[in-house]
């Protein structure tokens, strides 16, 4: 199974901006267009995911387009088992 780690937020991201995610001491880089974000460096994507397998939460900061630094939180709960179900229904 191919990996796409990204984000949509859910407002417009400053452009050229970077988003910075973290999952417990583990932080990733990521770069924007609009609203999504995706992973600066794709050999990272497979230790991203199974960071987030392991992790509780994860944490995303960036700047929107009008200049505000955000900080969003989200739970990880239930996140391996939608992975796991899903790669045995999609094979």
């Amino acid at each position: 199974m191919k990996n796409e780690v990204s984000v949509i937020i859910g407002y417009p991201f400053k452009p050229e901006s970077a988003v910075n995610i973290e999952i417990g001491p583990t932080k990733f880089a990521m770069y924007t267009k609009n609203d999504g974000a995706w992973i600066q460096n794709a050999a990272e994507e497979a230790r991203m995911v199974e960071a987030m397998r392991k992790g509780t939460d994860v944490v995303v900061t960036g700047t929107s387009t009008r200049g505000t630094q955000s900080t969003d939180r989200y739970s990880l709960k239930g996140l391996s088992q939608a992975l796991d179900r899903a790669a045995r229904e999609c094979r």
